[in-house]
Formats: structure tokens, C-alpha cells, sequence
């Protein structure tokens, strides 16, 4: 915390001031109209496509691991419907920041909320858990329609606090409270110690350290994944969700919870972590397009010493 607090010290007085207009720049285009936010990722794309072609390297060798059946033109036409989406949700992220509750209403629905609800009052709290996958940025609209309070999880970034700040109002401002990863553990403990229902919320496929013991065949290459959330669950014995967030429009979703683990006291070790990373896996091959595919996921090696679970 002290590295971080003397960096922020000596950034020169431009850094700051380019931070502040880029957050600025981001906060007109919140003021957008959808129609037109939606004319501007379509200029976005044709302009990547030809011209910035932003991680294409990236992009197209996770592809060519994840789906080497396929021809390059079935994967050039993957990585195309990717982008399209990216431009997409990169845009209604930034809009959520000024989007109104009556749009959000119009636009992202989530199923059998009083089901999962229920459930969560009867073991008074759970854990959902996330991915990159459509459009998770809007699933904190979710809080309008819950009765519980929901702990939305997020890595800050780093030595920008103009961004930070900008990411928790855009996330916060439908009541749900923005909790930094390190923090997460100590928050849901606490609601669990007062017997009062609360719902950590997190996106668990984020690339942990090389030194991580959970290690395990992921489209078809070994990454490492965060044991968090799994050793949360089994302190609390809180049950499990997992987060599904379905494109059934430019610019609509429908957001599906379905159980993972009801009881994570009375499962092995790895259990849960294998049962998140085969329903992702299940997911993304049906429809490949949505997933983040220009994110570095794979970029550590698995030490010897670590067995791979599957």
C-alpha cells in the first residue's frame, strides 16, 4: 500500500491531468444516446479492423489454441464477431455510468430472481461467481431487483484513482456495495457473522500467479485460477451460483443463475473451482464470440512441481 501511495506522489502533474481527461472524455460519452453509441462502436470496429487491429495477435492465437478443428476462416470469423461485440461492450460499459434505471429495464433481464432468492434467505447468503463472458459489467443493475445486499468484487486500477472512482459509481449506483478483492473475504465473513443474507459477487477466471496450487486444462491449454472463492465457500459453506449472461440483442441480455454447489462443506477439494471452469468452458465453445478473447489469460507456465487437476 505504501509503494502504491508514494507512486501516486511522484506522477508528474501531466500523468494526472491525461488521467483526468481521459476519465472526463468517458464521462461525455456516457451522456450518448444508445443509437448513437451503438453508430460509434460500428466506427470503432471497421477502424480496428483495418487499421489499430488492437491484440489481434492475442486474439487469434487464443482461438487457434481453443478451437484448433477449426479452419482459419471459421476462427478469422470468430475473432470478427468478437470485436464487434468488444466495441459493443466496451461502449455500454462506459454508458452505464449515466444510463437511467427505466433503460436498464429495457435492456437486461435477469430469470427466476425470487428461486434464487429464497434459497439464498434459507442459508442467509451465497456466492456467484462470474466471468468475462457478454456483458458482466451490467449485472450490477441486478441490485434494483434483489432484496439482499450484493458485494461486487473488482480489481482496482492500478495508480488511477481517477478511473477507480469512475468504475465505482458506474458499478455502485444502483445500491449493491464495491468491494476491492482483498477486502472480499473480510466483508462476506462479517454479514455471515451477523447472520444477515448477503451475495459476494465476483468474477473468479481472472489470471492468478503461477504459484497458484489450482492449475487445470482450460480450452485447451493449462492456466492458473484464484482458490478464493472456493476456500470462502467452504469456510462459510455458503452456496455456489454461477453467473450466465446471454446476447439475446445488440445492446439486451438475460442473466441466468443457476446452482453450483448448495452445500460446498460436504464436497472434495477442487470441486467447485473444476465444476465453474467445465460450465465456462461449456459455454463458451456454443457460442465462442462473447468471451474476452484479447485478454493475456494464458501468459503464465505451470511450475513442475504443481499437478494439474484435469
Amino acid at each position: 500500500m505504501t509503494g502504491k501511495i508514494n507512486k501516486e506522489k511522484q506522477e508528474g502533474s501531466i500523468t494526472k491531468i491525461r488521467k483526468r481527461l481521459v476519465v472526463a472524455l468517458l464521462k461525455t460519452i456516457s451522456f450518448l444516446p444508445f443509437r448513437v453509441i451503438y453508430g460509434l462502436s460500428t466506427f470503432l470496429f471497421f477502424l480496428n479492423k483495418y487499421f489499430l487491429k488492437y491484440r489481434y495477435q492475442v486474439t487469434s492465437e487464443n482461438l487457434q489454441y481453443a478451437f484448433p478443428e477449426k479452419t482459419d476462416e471459421e476462427r478469422a470469423e470468430i475473432r470478427d464477431r468478437f470485436y464487434r461485440h468488444f466495441f459493443d461492450f466496451s461502449l455500454e460499459s462506459v454508458k452505464l455510468y449515466h444510463a437511467s434505471e427505466q433503460q436498464m429495464r429495457k435492456r437486461i433481464v435477469f430469470k427466476d430472481l425470487p428461486r434464487d432468492e429464497k434459497l439464498i434467505g434459507e442459508k442467509k447468503g451465497a456466492i456467484v461467481l462470474a466471468f468475462h463472458y457478454n456483458n458482466w459489467e451490467w449485472c450490477s443493475f441486478i441490485q434494483t431487483q434483489f432484496k439482499y445486499p450484493i458485494l461486487m468484487v473488482y480489481n482496482p486500477p492500478r495508480y488511477n484513482k481517477p478511473m477507480e472512482n469512475f468504475l465505482k459509481h458506474s458499478r455502485g449506483k444502483w445500491g449493491g456495495r464495491v468491494i476491492p478483492t482483498v477486502q472480499a473475504a473480510r466483508a462476506i465473513f462479517e454479514y455471515k457473522a451477523k447472520g444477515e443474507p448477503a451475495v459476494l459477487w465476483l468474477a473468479a477466471d481472472q489470471t492468478a500467479k503461477a504459484n497458484s496450487p489450482f492449475w487445470i486444462t482450460f480450452l485447451n491449454r493449462e492456466a492458473a485460477f484464484f482458490t478464493g472463492p472456493e476456500k470462502i465457500a467452504e469456510k462459510t459453506n455458503l452456496p455456489v451460483f454461477f453467473q450466465h449472461v446471454k446476447k439475446v440483442a445488440r445492446g439486451k441480455y438475460e442473466v441466468e443463475i443457476s446452482l453450483l454447489a448448495e452445500e460446498p462443506k460436504k464436497l472434495n477439494l477442487n470441486e467447485i473451482l473444476s465444476a465453474y471452469v467445465e460450465k465456462m468452458e461449456e459455454i463458451i465453445r456454443q457460442e465462442p464470440a462473447y468471451y474476452l478473447w484479447s485478454h493475456r489469460r494464458w501468459k503464465h507456465n505451470r511450475p513442475t512441481q504443481t499437478e494439474l487437476i484435469k
